[in-house]
């Protein structure tokens, strides 16, 4: 699919929906601009829902694998 597109006055290019759908874009999905040979290149960005936790979260996750720990029979260690 060919379209052309215009970047106004602030540096904003609008997709057409046309092109979205086929796409399957939708707002707030991240690109990534990238200059080939050919010209422009936009392509989808791949992204990663990343947790962070606390220290006392962390704390947390140490306790319950202590607690479970201390409920499962010990495994014999190979010799």
């Amino acid at each position: 699919m060919q379209t052309t597109l215009t970047i106004n006055s602030r540096g904003v290019v609008t997709l057409p929906a046309k092109l979205r759908r086929a796409l399957g874009l939708k707002a707030d999905d991240l690109l990534i601009a990238e200059t080939t040979s050919q010209g422009l290149l936009l392509r989808p960005a791949v992204t990663l829902p990343l947790e962070l936790y606390t220290p006392e979260r962390v704390r947390e996750f140490d306790e319950a694998e202590a607690e479970l720990a201390a409920l499962l029979p010990q495994l014999p260690t190979p010799a």
